[in-house]
Order: C-alpha cells, then sequence, then structure tokens
C-alpha cells in the first residue's frame, strides 16, 4: 500500500497547517481510569505505517515532515471520533497514546496504514532490591570516562542530591547536539539540573496520576531507588565515599563516572507495590523525549515480551538517530525468553561479579567464611545469641531474628550478636543491634540458601546454615567466648550466568541475549527517604544494562565511533561465560577491551528498518549469528578499526555435532578496509540438532574479535 493509500493517508493540503501546539503535548494529564480499565475505554498505543523523524529519508524538510505526521494521526483519530490523545510521539516513531473502545481500537488496526494498534499495559523494573551475593567496593577505580556522552535513564527518576550526581570540578557539559530540557515538578525546580544531570523529564499519562502512591513526586524526583541505583551505577561520580553508620565502606564510582545523565522517569510507584511499574505509553513517550533530546546512550532497564511491539519501534527509532540502546534481557530464567529481541538493542543478561567475603574467627579456635560488605573489623568481642538478649516485653522469637526494638541493650553493649534470617529485613536486623549499642553481627541462615552482601549498620558477616549451627555449637561450649569478623576483601570467582536470567529464543530471528554483564549484588545510590539509608545493592538484569551502558558512554568517548560499532566492540571483545550463547551471547562484556577490538562489524542504520520490514536483501550484519534448518551457510562483514594494515585469521570452536569452516580462512585489511566472509556449516544426517559455538577472527597483534553462533538445524 502506497504512502497515499488508505484514509489516514488521505492527507489534505489544509492538514499541513495543523497547528504546531500540536506537536508538543509531551505529558498530559493523566487519565480518569488505570491502563487496564476498560469501563470507558482503555489506553491504546497506535504506530503508523512508516519511521519517525529520526528514521525519515524523505525530501521534505524535517519541519514539514512532522506537520505532516501530525496531519496523519488527526485523519486516524478522526476515523474513531477524534479524541484527544494523551501523548503523541514523531521522533522517534509516528503514532499516540489515546483511549478508545476495543471496537475503536479494532476500526484503527483494520486500516493499511496502521502498523500496530497495541493496548497499554505496565511493566516490571528488572532490579531485584537489596538481593544477591554482594559485588566488590569500588565498583570501579577509575576516575574518568565518559566525558562530555549523555547517557539517557529511562526508568523511575533519581535523587538529584546524591553526591554521585553532583557538578564536581572536572565535570563536562554534553557534547554539541543535546538539547534537552529540565523540567519542573515536585520538589523539582529548573536550577536541580547541572553539568552532571543535564536533562529531567517525566511521564505519568499512561501510568495515571490517580493512582500513585500518595507520596509519589509528579517530577523527575525517584520515589523507588531504581533509577537512582541504574543512574549511580552507569555513571556515578567517582571517589565518593561510602559510609553507612560509622562504616566507611570504600570508594564509590560509576562506570563512566563523567558522563552526564539525562532522566526521563516512566516508573512509578502505586499504593500497592505489586502494582509498581512503568506503562508503555509512559515508555514509549520518554524514549521518543531522549531521541529528540538527541541523547549518547539510552538506558533501558526494563524487560518485556519478546517480540517487536511498540516500545521495540520506538527503540528503533532511537537506534536510527544514532543512539546506543541499551535494554534488560528480563529475570525470567527459562520461564520466558530475552526481552528485547530486536538486533537494533544490545540485550543484556546477568552474570556474577566478584565477591566481597568475611570471616568470623571464634576465639583461638576455627574461623569461618561468610559474605562481608565492611572494610573494618569487629572485635574481639563477645558473642551473644539474639534469643538470650531480648529487651523488656520482647519475646526470644523476637529477639532471635533480631527484630528492631528486640534487643536488650544493657546485654547487647559492646557486643556480637549472632541473628538467625527470617521475619524482617537483614539490614534492619543489624540496625537493631546497632540500635542497642552491639558492634558487630553475625547472621545465620536456617535453612539452605544463598549468604548475601548488604549494606549493614554494624560491621556483618553472613554464613550459611551448617556454618551458622557450628558457631551455635562452639558458643554452647565457650560460653561468654570473644570473637572477631575480619573483612578479607573482594574473592574473584570465574564469571557464570545466574539461573534467573533470560535466555534467548532458539528459534527467534535474531540470537539474544547479547551480551551478558554483573547482575549480582551490585552497589548503587538509593534515596534515603525512600529505603532509609543511602546505599543499596540491587541484583537483576537491570544492573547488567546499567553497567554497560556505562561501559558504552566511556566507549563512545574515547573512540567516537557509531552506536553499531560501539554495540559490536562491546559484544565482539566479552569473555567467555559457560552454559552456551543462548544463555550467555557473546560472553561478559569487558569495558577494559573493548576501545580495542580489532575488527567491528558495522550495520548501516537503515538497514534495521528494511530487516523489520522484510526488504533487506542480505543478512543483517548483526555480531552474532543464529543459522536455522534449512540455512547451510550465512555471510557477515568485518571492517578493521585499528590504525595498521593487519593480518586477520579465522577460527571456529565449541561446535561439537556439526563441521564449521569460515572461508576466506584469512584476510589482509587495510585501516578502514572490510572484507565478507562465509560461513558453512555441514552435519551428518542423524546429527542432533542444536550446536553452538564461536567463530574468532585474531589480529596479528594480539586481538581477538569473537561472535557467538548457533545452529538450530
Amino acid at each position: 500500500m502506497g504512502p497515499g493509500s488508505g484514509p489516514v493517508r488521505r492527507v489534505l493540503a489544509g492538514a499541513l497547517a495543523v497547528a504546531l501546539t500540536a506537536l508538543t503535548p509531551t505529558l498530559l494529564p493523566a487519565p480518569t481510569a488505570s491502563a487496564t480499565d476498560d469501563g470507558e475505554g482503555a489506553i491504546y498505543l497506535v504506530t503508523l505505517d512508516g519511521p519517525g523523524l529520526s528514521g525519515y529519508r524523505g525530501f521534505l524538510p524535517r519541519a514539514i515532515a512532522q506537520l505532516r505526521m501530525v496531519a496523519e494521526q488527526d485523519t486516524a483519530l478522526g476515523l474513531v471520533g477524534s479524541p484527544a490523545p494523551l501523548a503523541r510521539w514523531t521522533t522517534a516513531l509516528n503514532g499516540f497514546a489515546v483511549r478508545l473502545t476495543r471496537a475503536e481500537a479494532d476500526r484503527l488496526a483494520a486500516e493499511p496504514a496502521g502498523a500496530l494498534v497495541e493496548r497499554n499495559s505496565v511493566r516490571r523494573l528488572a532490579g531485584r532490591t537489596g538481593t544477591g551475593t554482594g559485588t566488590g567496593l569500588p565498583l570501579t577505580t577509575r576516575h574518568r570516562g565518559g566525558a562530555g556522552v549523555v547517557i539517557g535513564v529511562v526508568d523511575s527518576g533519581i535523587h538529584p542530591e546524591s553526591p554521585l550526581f553532583a557538578d564536581v570540578p572536572g565535570q563536562v557539559g554534553p557534547r554539541s547536539g543535546f538539547v534537552g530540557a529540565c523540567d519542573t515538578g515536585q520538589d523539582w525546580d529548573a536550577s536541580t539540573c547541572n553539568r552532571k544531570v543535564v536533562g529531567a523529564r517525566w511521564f505519568v499519562a499512561g501510568f495515571g496520576a490517580d493512582h500513585l502512591r500518595s507520596a509519589s513526586s509528579l517530577s523527575a524526583r525517584d520515589d523507588h531507588g531504581h533509577g537512582t541505583q541504574m543512574a549511580s551505577i552507569a555513571a556515578g561520580n567517582a571517589g565518593i565515599s561510602v559510609r553507612v553508620g560509622d562504616q566507611r565502606l570504600g570508594s564509590y564510582g560509576g562506570v563512566a563516572p563523567q558522563a552526564g545523565l539525562a532522566v526521563y522517569k516512566a516508573c512509578w510507584t502505586a499504593p500497592d507495590p505489586r502494582d509498581d511499574g512503568c506503562a508503555t505509553a509512559d515508555l514509549v513517550s520518554a524514549v521518543d523525549a531522549a531521541t529528540a533530546d538527541g541523547v549518547d546512550v539510552l538506558n533501558l532497564s526494563v524487560a518485556g515480551p519478546a517480540g517487536v511491539d511498540t516500545v521495540e519501534r520506538a527503540l528503533l527509532g532511537a537506534a536510527e538517530a544514532g543512539i546506543v540502546v541499551v535494554a534488560a534481557a528480563g529475570n525470567g530464567g527459562a520461564r520466558s525468553h530475552a526481552s528485547h529481541a530486536s538486533p537494533w538493542v544490545t540485550t543484556v543478561g546477568a552474570s556474577t561479579g566478584v565477591v566481597r567475603r568475611g570471616r568470623v574467627a571464634l576465639g583461638a579456635g576455627p574461623t569461618l567464611t561468610g559474605a562481608m560488605s565492611a572494610t573494618r573489623p569487629a572485635g574481639p568481642a563477645r558473642l551473644v545469641l539474639g534469643a538470650r538478649v531480648a529487651a523488656p516485653g520482647a519475646t526470644r522469637d523476637t529477639a532471635r531474628v533480631c527484630a528492631p526494638g528486640s534487643l536488650d541493650a544493657a546485654r547487647v553493649a559492646g557486643a556480637i550478636v549472632l541473628c538467625e534470617r527470617g521475619e524482617v529485613g537483614r539490614v534492619d536486623k543489624s540496625a537493631a543491634v546497632r540500635q542497642a549499642d552491639g558492634v558487630g553481627m553475625v547472621l545465620m541462615n536456617t535453612r539452605p540458601g544463598a549468604t548475601d552482601v548488604d549494606v549493614h549498620s554494624v560491621p556483618t558477616v553472613h554464613v550459611d546454615e551448617a556454618d551458622g549451627h557450628a558457631i551455635r555449637r562452639w558458643l554452647r561450649a565457650h560460653p561468654g567466648g570473644r570473637v572477631t569478623l575480619r573483612p578479607l576483601g573482594v574473592e574473584r570467582r570465574p564469571a557464570r550466568v545466574t539461573g534467573w536470567s533470560s535466555g534467548g529464543d532458539p528459534v527467534g530471528a535474531v540470537l539474544k541475549p547479547d551480551l551478558v554483564a554483573p547482575s549480582v549484588g551490585i552497589l548503587g545510590a538509593v534515596p534515603p527517604g525512600v529505603r532509609g539509608r543511602r546505599w543499596d545493592f540491587v541484583s537483576g538484569t537491570s544492573a547488567g544494562t546499567a553497567f554497560t551502558s556505562g561501559a558504552a558512554a566511556d566507549l563512545l568517548q574515547r573512540r567516537g565511533w557509531s552506536a553499531p560499532r560501539v554495540r559490536s566492540a562491546l559484544a565482539t571483545t566479552a569473555s567467555p561465560v559457560g552454559g552456551g550463547v543462548l544463555r550467555g551471547g557473546a560472553g561478559r562484556v569487558r569495558p577494559e577491551s573493548a576501545p580495542q577490538p580489532g575488527l567491528v562489524y558495522a550495520v548501516p542504520v537503515e538497514d534495521y528498518r528494511a530487516w523489520l520490514d522484510g526488504t533487506l536483501p542480505n543478512d543483517l550484519n548483526t555480531p552474532s549469528l543464529l543459522l536455522t534448518s534449512d540455512e547451510s551457510s550465512a555471510q557477515r562483514t568485518i571492517t578493521n578499526v585499528g590504525r595498521r594494515t593487519l593480518y586477520f585469521s579465522s577460527h571456529a570452536s565449541g561446535f561439537t555435532r556439526h563441521s564449521v569452516t569460515v572461508t576466506p580462512a584469512a584476510v589482509r585489511l587495510d585501516p578502514g578496509a572490510s572484507a565478507t566472509w562465509t560461513v558453512t556449516v555441514a552435519s551428518a544426517v542423524d546429527a542432533p540438532p542444536f550446536d553452538d559455538g564461536y567463530i574468532t577472527w585474531r589480529g596479528a597483534n594480539g586481538t581477538r574479535t569473537r561472535i557467538p553462533v548457533l545452529l538450530t538445524r
């Protein structure tokens, strides 16, 4: 159907004179019913055929093209009685959000020019706060990286008063091209932004202001904590001291500590925390605004379905604007496939990281090891069981788990308390010990389970069930015995994909996730009014996404490459992890190696939409390969991004059921030169259907450019 066909495309000459005020309703009054209420209709996201301004390649000036898009939207709205849209989008895509009945939505979906009509829904953030075996501190020892680059964070907002987001010496403003604004709102005025927080916007029309928790701020201020954590992981200022109570836990810095942050609040808190989340209409509005503002990296720590929906089409528009798009694979494990299964998104799964450990020294006797975040010791001090030092009016059961107010300060002062896990939060237990003037805590599991590093109020070692019982037996044999808690520092273990990280679809169009990143127990800042403290650990693919966004910002600043080249370098320099490419993609991201990939897999930005439309004549040049049962070969093109003419040789590894060959096996490339290679797969008739491995190109100067390959033959 041509661009002038169908009622939606019949734009009269006078329609180009649509008032310019129709172009800027980025924040509109909240709907009077929830996103899922069909009493008087529901909110629908309507995407019209063709790209937004970011992907527009026509002959009209951009201002006229934008007017035409608004006129097309008005024509579509006219088919269902011209209701006022809740939001319009003209940059990342051409579409709008509007309240419709089901019949009206079906009417628009039947139009030839309507690419997609989708009901608004609420998605969960991909972070699990205060969980997991904590990572080492500091997050990074680098004090530089990402200067001038802007990371757009679509999340729950930010706590701007944190020193991680202060305008510190050495911070530079955004590079030319960023035009974002600092929208005012509740507890947020224009002066809140600075050279670090360079922009702030908020979107609530899809979620509904009437459905917010009473303490929610109608502004970019973070009411949840997740957005602040993601911003701090990606780009928090370096050299910030982490203090909890009287403990100094180390020095903190984000992955790209000099990058600027543009905040797009699209995720909200509800009266019932189970209803917290991000409405898809607000997510699309945020992505559209970030694209129009000109961010360099877009961080979306929100999962979703694996298909190409409206959010994914908006992310395509961001990619067409030259933005590095990074998004979370999700935490569904084997229950669901990785979200953001499109080739224009770097989809990030979760891997383990370094672990901070501590030791419980039982007098002159044995020592036991557990998880510990503190950097200073506690003791020697007498050890007491929580159950035996209950405060007046408290029960033994509440004291056993060290519930707030349950411990008797007269008997706890100066002691280390053994507390059992359960009933109350882990950090609430150490706060109760500190309130009773205790100097440390041993936290023991009462059943099999993980030990966790948390931001505690007193030095704490978390031990497993067996070691907990061993400590209790020792105490019975040594009443009044003294123990010491000693930090052991960082323990490095081989990275592995977590069990809850969502893997790829073996019959999908593109191999996902693209890579994995540290996502277990990552430290970040939180609003003190939300959590009662300034720091907390978070686990989830959201944390890995923020980590990767910071790595992308640093790489952009150091190399100035296009978004597809940055995404290629991050993937091809990743280190292998176990579990297969459907779980780990290219492997664990290595920011320190990404600036020297040797080769990149460049994708012309227009190829993404051609791939979506089914008009791409060749395979998309992604840094991964997925061959189905009817394919025996595929091609990719490599480009030398080094400064020297070099020979590169290929190597296929990991395949156990098929013979995989690469031709040519070696190439000689001048700087900036490219070569196309072909992979060919042969298998026995009775070979099992699945196989995976890697193809690596080794440069004469030592570089290794590796891509994952999945065979579903």
